[in-house]
C-alpha cells in the first residue's frame, strides 16, 4: 500500500539551551512553576492539541534533567520523542531535530512543522487553534505574534536615544511557527544559522512572506527573572 500523502502536525520544541540570563540554578526550562517545570507546562499545551499527531523535543546530548523532570501520564507520553541533537544555538537544534526527524522517518516533507519554544509555557488553547486553523492550508505557512503596542526607540550606541522608530506594521514573534518540513529545511539548510533567530527569518531569506496571526500576550517567553512570578500567577490562574 502506498504510504498516505496526507500532511499531518507535528510539533519540535528546542530544549537544549542553558537560559543564561534567567539566572536559575539549573536550565530555566527546567525551573519548577506551579507544581511542573516549564518544559512540561508547554509540552502539555502542545499534547492537549488533538490535531498535533506527535511532538518532538529536542535536548542537548548531556541533557541530565529530562527524565526526572518530566513527569506525563501515558496517553500523553505515548506521542512524545526526545531527541538527543540539540545544537550550540535554537537555530541549529531546530534544523538538527528536523533533520533527525525526517531522517528516521518520523517526518515526511509534507508534514506541517509547529516550531515553539521549550520556555513559552503559558501558550493559549485558543491561540494554537487560531494559528492551526490560519495557517494550516497557508501555502507558506505562519506564525503567532503580537502587534507592537508599545513607543520603540533606537539607541546610538552609548545608551542614548538615537530616534523614535515608528511602531507602525511591526509585530513582536511569537511561537510556534508553523511551515512544512521540507521548506523548513530547505530553509535552514540555505541560511547562516548564526543570523536566524526564528523560523520564518529563514523562510523569509527564501523571499517568501509568512502570514502573521493574531497572538497572545500570555504566551510570553520566560527570558528574565521576574517573568517567573508573571508565568506562575497566569498558572495559577488558569488552576484556579
Amino acid at each position: 500500500m502506498a504510504e498516505s500523502t496526507v500532511s499531518r502536525y507535528l510539533s519540535l520544541v528546542p530544549a537544549a539551551g542553558v537560559g543564561s540570563r534567567f539566572g536559575a540554578a539549573l536550565p530555566k526550562q527546567y525551573v519548577p512553576i506551579a507544581g511542573r517545570c516549564v518544559l512540561e507546562h508547554s509540552l502539555r499545551r502542545l499534547l492537549a492539541a488533538p490535531q498535533i499527531f506527535q511532538v518532538a523535543v529536542v535536548l542537548a546530548p548531556g541533557d541530565e534533567w529530562f527524565e526526572r523532570h518530566i513527569r506525563l501520564p501515558e496517553n500523553l507520553a505515548a506521542r512524545l520523542i526526545a531527541l538527543r541533537c540539540g545544537g550550540a544555538s535554537r537555530a541549529e537544534s531546530v534544523a538538527n531535530g528536523l533533520n533527525a526527524l525526517l531522517a528516521q522517518g518520523l517526518a515526511r516533507e509534507g508534514d506541517k512543522i509547529l516550531v515553539h519554544d521549550a520556555a513559552r509555557c503559558c501558550l493559549p488553547h485558543e491561540a494554537l487553534q487560531r494559528l492551526l486553523a490560519e495557517a494550516g492550508e497557508h501555502p507558506v505557512g505562519g506564525i503567532l505574534a503580537l502587534p507592537a503596542a508599545d513607543t520603540l526607540k533606537r539607541d546610538n550606541g552609548s545608551g542614548c536615544i538615537a530616534e523614535t522608530v515608528s511602531r507602525s506594521g511591526l509585530w513582536q514573534a511569537q511561537t510556534p511557527q508553523l511551515f512544512a518540513a521540507g521548506l523548513l529545511q530547505r530553509a535552514l539548510a540555505a541560511a547562516n544559522l548564526a543570523e536566524i533567530t526564528d523560523e520564518a527569518s529563514a523562510i523569509e531569506r527564501l523571499g517568501l512572506q509568512p502570514l502573521l496571526v493574531q497572538g497572545d500576550s500570555r504566551n510570553l517567553k520566560l527570558t528574565w527573572p521576574a517573568d517567573e512570578q508573571i508565568a506562575r500567577l497566569l498558572l495559577q490562574e488558569e488552576a484556579g
